[in-house]
């Protein structure tokens, strides 16, 4: 992101936020998301086994932190940045949801979970810490996968702002993640 300016970088999450707005009244489901100073437009086809690893994640979320919600395929971004991406989870204190954003700022993020698809966005492991996001964990239910990784840590290094932690868990793993513990038995691939 060295090579874009301030204003290049507001100017393309400004962008990227009226693609999502058009892509809200699209029939398909689209997810619009930006990297390295460029929009990624993705038909999203999520499948069953995806969407209940969510769900299942999303439920232990919210019942092991009172007052956090964990919203399933929302915006969230960062201005400075210019980046904008659709985790399949994202947690986060529900007092702080201004519910007059279009899109979450990535600094109030908790956490940030994605279920690991083919079209699944390689980008984000090296986005999110550059976005203030303080953990990233990676369910990957693919047959040959069947891991749970939490990416923690973000802080500058030679290569930037990254992930400095990554713990990886197998299913059937109690995952900690943060605050969190979670039971990954119930996961399915």
């Amino acid at each position: 992101m060295a090579d874009l300016t301030p204003d290049q970088r507001r100017r393309l999450y400004a962008f990227a936020q009226q693609l999502a707005e058009l892509a809200d009244h699209q029939e398909d489901r689209w997810k619009v998301q930006s990297t390295e100073g460029r929009i990624l437009l993705t038909m999203t086809n999520p499948t069953a086994v995806d969407g209940l690893n969510a769900v299942r994640l999303r439920r232990q979320i919210e019942a092991k932190a009172p007052g956090v919600v964990a919203l399933s395929d929302t915006h969230m971004g960062n201005p400075e940045t210019g980046l904008v991406k659709v985790p399949d989870l994202v947690v986060i204190a529900e007092d702080d949801i201004d519910d007059t954003a279009r899109v979450l700022n990535a600094r109030i993020v908790l956490m940030a979970v994605e279920v690991v698809s083919p079209a699944h966005c390689l980008t984000d492991i090296r986005d999110y810490p550059r976005m203030g996001v303080p953990l990233y964990v990676v369910v990957d239910a693919r047959k040959d996968k069947q891991t749970v990784t939490v990416h923690s840590d973000p802080s500058p290094g030679p290569d930037g702002i990254s992930y400095r932690k990554a713990v990886p868990y197998a299913f059937g793993d109690t995952v900690t993640a943060g605050r969190w513990s979670l039971e990954t038995s119930s996961l399915k691939s």
